[in-house]
């Protein structure tokens, strides 16, 4: 359960983080939330795909790191195998909250429910000197959750963008494994690349003066990388 609270460096000052990475310490997840911003970096690694929100009917994108619930195929020993990890998930624990009539800016919140927060001792990385200044480890942290509140709010007109040129198309996956079993993924979106090609130059103008063709366009490069993810997933087959 989430226990959210602003930090401070009267009430966290003994406060460390574990920065390292493991299915105990939150980062079991099958996919996490990615911005457009990120696509660039993430498409190196993680397929990209769209979902809609049953209630809301928003949009979002995902990076997408295993094929079921609880499984993330870039956790090896314990280290985090690759060399990009999704602002939403290196943020962790940490989160942006905002007062509910937007008067007064950001706050750095924590999750003090969170397994990485380390309450006593020296493991993991302080984030408040004796002074009660923070460490250039939290300084990077504000950092990265500035970053991902700013692409946060300009994902929305990407999103709208997708919409505006009916450019999602509903994908599913049937993965055959070697021990002969399948996974199958069901439920996402991806980018329609016919109907991307098809586009006239107007509409193509409207997303190139948005800066939204290159996301467009790392979203469909990312989809090349399902062939690394099932052989990931067939090597852990493989060994069981």
């Amino acid at each position: 359960m989430t226990q959210h609270q602003i930090l401070d460096s009267l009430t966290h000052r003994a406060l460390r983080v574990r920065t390292d990475s493991g299915a105990a310490l939150g980062d079991a997840v099958m996919a996490c939330l990615l911005m457009p911003a990120e696509f660039r970096q993430a498409q190196a690694h993680f397929p990209i795909l769209f979902r809609r929100d049953l209630e809301s009917g928003t949009l979002s994108a995902v990076a997408l790191f295993g094929f079921a619930n609880g499984e993330n195929l870039f956790l090896e020993a314990g280290h985090w195998d690759a060399t990009y990890k999704p602002l939403a998930q290196a943020v962790q624990p940490f989160l942006i909250g905002r007062s509910s009539d937007g008067s007064r800016p950001p706050q750095v919140h924590v999750d003090m429910g969170s397994p990485r927060l380390v309450h006593e001792g020296d493991e993991g990385v302080a984030l408040f000197d004796e002074a009660g200044q923070p460490s250039p480890w939290l300084d990077s942290i504000a950092q990265r959750l500035g970053d991902l509140d700013a692409a946060f709010q300009a994902s929305a007109d990407f999103f709208a963008a997708l919409e505006r040129h009916a450019l999602l198309e509903p994908f599913t996956l049937d993965v055959p494994l070697v021990d002969g079993t399948r996974n199958s993924l069901v439920g996402f979106h991806i980018i329609d690349e016919e109907r991307l090609r098809a586009l006239d130059a107007a509409a193509l103008d409207d997303l190139h003066r948005a800066g939204h063709l290159m996301p467009l366009f790392m979203a469909v490069a990312s989809i090349a990388q399902f062939n690394e993810l099932v052989a990931r997933k067939n090597r852990r087959v493989a060994d069981g």
